[in-house]
C-alpha cells in the first residue's frame, strides 16, 4: 500500500481524461441520486476547467487522479478531487488531502462539497472537515487549514 505521489500542474490537454475520470468516479453516487447523465457529467467539468488551479496526482508511474484548489477571498475550495478506482483504498486520497491542506501557511479555511451519501465524506471527516450546510443533493463542508 504505497501512497507515494507527486502533484504536477495540469495543462489544457488533461481536460478530456479528467472529464472521463470524473464520470467514472462520480457515476455510482450520481446514479444513486438519480442524477447521472453521461454527457452532462463530462460537460460540467469541461465547461469550468481551470488548469491553473488543477493538479494531476501521479502515483505508481501513472496519472492516478486529480485535485483542484480554487482560491476565493475567504476560503480555498477543494474541487474535482478524483482518484481512479484502481488507486482507491490505498491511502492515496488521504495522503494527497493531507499534503494539500498542510502545504501552505494560509488563514483561509478549506471548503468543499460532496454528494449526499458519498463514501468520500468519511475521508473528509477524518481530515477535520465538518458539516457547514446541506441540501438534498450536496453536503457542504469546511475545515481549518491544519486540522
Amino acid at each position: 500500500m504505497s501512497a507515494d505521489f507527486v502533484l504536477r500542474p495540469s495543462v489544457a490537454t488533461d481536460a478530456a481524461w479528467i472529464a472521463e475520470l470524473r464520470a467514472v468516479v462520480m457515476r455510482p453516487d450520481l446514479e444513486r441520486l438519480q442524477r447521472f447523465d453521461p454527457v452532462r457529467v463530462r460537460e460540467r467539468f469541461l465547461n469550468g476547467f481551470q488548469p491553473d488551479h488543477t493538479y494531476i496526482i501521479h502515483s505508481d508511474g501513472v496519472d492516478a487522479g486529480v485535485i483542484a484548489i480554487r482560491p476565493e477571498p475567504d476560503s480555498r475550495w477543494i474541487e474535482h478531487f478524483y482518484v481512479a478506482p484502481a488507486h482507491q483504498g490505498k491511502g492515496l486520497g488521504s495522503a494527497v488531502l493531507r499534503h494539500v491542506m498542510s502545504a501552505t501557511v494560509d488563514e483561509r479555511p478549506f471548503r468543499l462539497d460532496v454528494l449526499q451519501g458519498s463514501p468520500a465524506r468519511r475521508l473528509y471527516e477524518r481530515h477535520g472537515f465538518v458539516l457547514e450546510s446541506e441540501d438534498p443533493i450536496d453536503v457542504f463542508m469546511v475545515a481549518p487549514v491544519n486540522p
